[in-house]
Order: C-alpha cells, then structure tokens, then sequence
C-alpha cells in the first residue's frame, strides 16, 4: 500500500511550480526539436509527463478561490430611472436611462475562435488530429498524452467583459488574453485569476476578449490563430458581438479599428505568437505583455519588436523562464535595441521592459501576483499614463480607483 501513495506525493510536492519549460516548448518547436535534439537525451528528459499539481490546486487551496469568485459578484449599484411614455397610449414605464447599463461579462461562441481546428501543424505540416479510435477523433501530442476532440478542441467560446464605465465613442483598446496549460475561461481566467476584474479595475477604457484554447490539457496548441490572418478574421468577427453588447450597432466600426494590446500567460506564448507573425493586423497591435511566457518563439516576438517600435513589450518572468528571457534580451540588444529591466515610470511608444520576479513567487498566481499585485491592472495603467499612448486608451479616473 505504501508503493501507491508514492507517485501522489511526489505530484504534491510540485504544486506552484511552473509548468515543464520543456513540455510547453514543445508545442512551439513540433518537428525542428525533433531533429536538433537527436542527442543522448531521451524522449522522457525532454518531455517529461505534465504534473497535474502545477496546474490545479489541492484541496487545501480551495478555499482563496472561492473567496476570489465571491469577489467578482457585482456590486449592488443604484440605477436611477425616469419616465418614459411609450407611443403616448399607456401608463408611464420605469426604465434605466439609456446612458446607464451594468458591466458586461459573457461567453459567446465565434466561428474564427481557436477550435474547433482540422488543420495542419505548421512546424511539422502533419494534421493537427493524428490519431482516430472509431468515429472520434484526437491528437497525440509531443509529450505522449492524448486528447480527444470532442473533450479538448471543440470549444468556441469567447469570454468577453465590458466594463460599465466603457464608452466605444472614446479611444480605447481591445485587450486579448491568452491562458495558459490546463485552463478554463470560467474557473481560471474569470474567477481564479481575475482578468475581467483586473481591467475594469484599471479604469482604461479596454475590453477584454479571452478565446478558450485547449480545455483543460497540457496543451498550447494555437489553433486557427496559426493560420495566415486567423487573429484577423478573428478581431473581425469580434467587432460586431462587442458592438451588440454594448447597445450600439454602430461602434462594429470603432472595435474594427480599435487598438489591441496582447496579453500572453505560460503556454498562451504560442497563439500569442504566430499572432503576431502571421495574424494580418500587426499594425493594430500596439502592446504586447508575457506573464511568466517565454517558452519558446523567440524569433516572432523579436522580429515584431524590431518592426513595431511604437508599440510596447513587457515580459515578466520567474526562475522557470530566466533562461529565455535572458536569450530574448540579448536578441534584442544585438539589434540594438534598448532594454530596460525595471517598471518603474510609464510606458511609451518603443519601451521594452523584462521584470524578474523574486523565488517565491508561483507560477500558479502569476496572474494576479508577479513583480505586483494585479499586473494586468498595472500595465494598463502604466500604458494609459503615457501622454503619446492615451490617444488609444484613455483613463482619466484611473488614479481614483
């Protein structure tokens, strides 16, 4: 009996960890890191099993999540009504002005959302579903493991938030937020890492698009966002659900244009990406932000620095990405490009900022505790207090919140 609780323990002892750098990378290099890794190393020391403790919590960490959901719950507000007379023929109706309407948080399903996918790999041009039993269909992926299409690719969904005080009529931005391994849009990136809540807090006048990747799976798998302009039919699509949302039909123009700020958490590196490399609207990008996310890419991230200079870079990392964190730097640096290893001040048009993080800092909470607390927030914030920066997203009660 003994034997049996061994493997457990030790899955145990790995919880807040970050995930396997060489799991995640994986999903990055496909059929390259095949051939250059051809050493002694075998297939275990590269892709060793994913710990399912890195990225679930114990039943002893139970209970912070279930206060952070009962944080989110809306705040009793006070809407203030006045009379209106339909068509002059009846009674007088109670409805909340127009002006008025509550924040917005929903899950809408888009066709141009990552899955489902029926593609190819692009690194090893193979079919992303390379494995059949029956009528179902899956994939193997590089650490051996196999998800069914059905359980794991076949989510739609979008989580999309609107916060109340968002005005379309306004220069704003349209934040996209890519999660990391084992994730779900309801327990992780709304309850557990709070990003709805991170960006209302800010006070930027910013929406938030957050696609469902791989559900629940050691996965980054980009999906659709690995197709030449599938981050563009992908904002295109978005534009009309956002302006239904917010009541008017006519702002699908304004979101259309609307400038976008890329965040990417741990395995989220990879569909933010090829986003940027392949995506078709690299020059709406204005910002780009990688929580503990430097897997592997190094060479889109850099190359979009390199050509976008009025756009920001911010990547903060721990111990589990330094190493390539590092080698992105000293890229950048060779290009001559200036890099800055702080974030104290504001963010501007060309800063590329790298944050270490002290050890103690977990993986697991990354989103909501790194170099500071709520670092979705403070990116926001430092971005909307650069005078050449507010023009896209403006937050004139920001410092009040």
């Amino acid at each position: 009996m003994a034997a049996l609780f061994v493997p457990l323990s030790l899955v145990l002892v790995q919880c807040g960890k970050a995930p396997n750098a060489g799991a995640i990378a994986a999903n990055a290099e496909g059929a390259r890191s095949n051939v250059a890794k051809t050493t002694a190393a075998s297939f275990d020391d590269r892709f060793p099993q994913p710990q399912f403790a890195d990225r679930f919590p114990t039943a002893n960490e139970s209970l912070p999540q279930v206060q952070r959901q009962v944080a989110l719950a809306p705040q009793q507000r006070t809407v203030r009504t006045e009379q209106v007379r339909v068509a002059s023929l009846g009674p007088a109706l109670d409805l909340p002005r127009p002006s008025e309407r509550e924040e917005l948080t929903r899950l809408v399903s888009m066709k141009s959302s990552a899955f489902p996918y029926f593609g190819t790999n692009p690194r090893s041009e193979e079919p992303f579903l390379n494995i059949s039993k029956g009528d179902r269909k899956g994939r193997r992926s590089y650490n051996g493991r196999v998800y069914w299409q059905d359980e794991t690719y076949n989510d739609s969904r979008v989580l999309v938030h609107v916060p109340e005080t968002f005005n379309a009529r306004k220069p704003g931005v349209i934040v996209v937020f890519f999660h990391g391994n084992g994730a779900t849009l309801e327990r992780d990136v709304r309850d557990r890492q709070m990003v709805p809540q991170q960006i209302s807090d800010s006070g930027v006048n910013a929406v938030l698009l957050a696609p469902q990747l791989a559900v629940n799976a050691a996965d980054s798998s980009a999906g659709k966002f690995w197709e030449p302009n599938g981050f563009k039919r992908f904002m295109d699509e978005s534009a009309s659900h956002l302006a239904r949302l917010t009541g008017d039909p006519k702002s699908a123009q304004a979101f259309a244009n609307m400038p976008i700020v890329i965040v990417g958490y741990s395995g989220g590196f990879l569909p933010a990406a090829w986003s940027l490399e392949v995506g078709g609207v690299t020059s709406r990008v204005r910002g780009v932000f990688l929580l503990d996310a430097v897997y592997g890419e190094l060479d889109k991230f850099a190359t979009w620095i390199e050509k976008n200079r009025s756009g920001f870079f911010v990547s903060s990392y721990t111990r589990y990405t330094k190493r390539r964190d590092l080698e992105l730097m000293e890229m950048l640096r060779d290009k001559g490009i200036t890099v800055t290893e702080h974030m104290d001040g504001p963010l501007r048009p060309g800063s590329v900022v790298f944050v270490q993080t002290p050890d103690g800092i977990t993986h697991r909470d990354y989103v909501t505790h790194a170099w500071t607390e709520h670092p979705v927030k403070e990116v926001l914030v430092k971005m909307a207090a650069s005078p050449a920066l507010t023009r896209m997203a403006s937050a004139p009660w920001a410092a009040n919140r």
